[in-house]
């Protein structure tokens, strides 16, 4: 089974894992809770009429953690690089050893150190390239929200990155395109 490294619990991050963890891949998310969502009060996210940052990163954290999402709230991420049999992910967490992956999506906001230490290429505004699928220059890793947009920073555009990048991992799982499409059937 294919494992997902998710740097990030914010929007894109938690969005990601979702997308990855719903439909049966190995997910593992590190989240230093410093998503610029604690800040913000959300009138524009469609179907969230108003609702605090933190709240929505609350009610995303449970529906991710519905989903048997490996969770690491407050282990930052120290280091990333790519290895054979795809990346090595070091923390602060010094007694714990590396953490591997196939897949790797960064979404830490504009902080573009990890995709810079990775060899992702730069666009000319200094955000990471990414394809339409938010796949960096290096195969397998993908970047997210404010890490490849120069000003358009906005929670539900950040979340349609990580829906993107894992749609994307899910695809080359499956071999052929993937739709994630619920229907009322689907419901408990």
């Amino acid at each position: 089974m294919a494992r997902v490294i998710v740097v990030g619990g914010g929007p894109a991050g938690l969005s990601a894992a979702l997308f990855t963890a719903k439909n049966g891949l190995d997910t593992t998310v590190f989240d230093t809770d410093e998503s610029w969502m604690h800040k913000a009060h959300l009138f524009n996210y469609l179907g969230i009429e108003s609702m605090d940052g933190s709240r929505y990163l609350e009610a995303s954290r449970e529906q991710v953690d519905s989903y048997g999402v490996d969770r690491h709230r407050g282990e930052a991420v120290t280091g990333v690089e790519s290895t054979a049999d795809g990346f090595a992910v070091t923390t602060d967490d010094d007694d714990v050893g590396d953490y591997e992956a196939d897949y790797l999506v960064l979404a830490t906001g504009a902080d573009r150190d990890l995709a810079d230490a990775l060899g992702c290429e730069f666009d000319d505004d200094e955000t990471v390239s990414v394809n339409l699928s938010m796949e960096t220059s290096v195969e397998d890793c993908y970047a997210t929200g404010a890490m490849v947009r120069d000003q358009e920073w906005q929670a539900i555009i950040s979340a349609g990155d990580g829906g993107a990048a894992a749609l994307d991992v899910l695809s080359k799982e499956e071999g052929e395109h993937f739709h994630d499409f619920d229907t009322p059937a689907d419901a408990e």
